[in-house]
């Protein structure tokens, strides 16, 4: 299924409504990239990279809104949404139950990567070698 709201070739714009646009319709490979968080004053000593793309199991620390301060593991990725759920942040609903909470990458630090997928080890300690 193409995409007609969609263009590769849009580069940037200060119009907010072109941004929520382009990202909206962005097709899911590309998502999936937007959802990168910084990386820890630690981490990006290590690594030389200020950002990286977030992947289930990171530790974070979440730092605006109500859960804000709180840590935890980044338990489900919603990449249609831009949006990310951590462990230690869910709502209680009236019945008792607890619902996650989908909070941007942008209010995440990582303190903690997931490395272990191998073809992810190497992409993060290549950042280090090339910059």
């Amino acid at each position: 299924m193409k995409n007609d709201n969609f263009t590769a070739k849009w580069v940037a714009s200060v119009s907010p409504k072109k941004q929520r646009k382009y990202r909206s319709n962005a097709p899911l490979h590309i998502k999936r990239k937007m959802l990168a968080a910084h990386l820890s004053k630690e981490l990006r000593a290590r690594y030389r990279t200020r950002n990286f793309p977030l992947k289930k199991g990171d530790s974070v620390i979440i730092t605006r809104g109500k859960f804000k301060g709180k840590d935890g593991k980044i338990d489900r990725i919603y990449t249609k949404q831009l949006k990310v759920s951590v462990d230690s942040a869910k709502n209680i609903t009236k019945k008792g139950n607890k619902v996650p909470f989908k909070i941007r990458p942008s209010a995440l630090i990582i303190t903690d990567l997931n490395l272990s997928d191998g073809r992810r080890l190497k992409k993060i300690e290549s950042y280090g070698k090339t910059r």
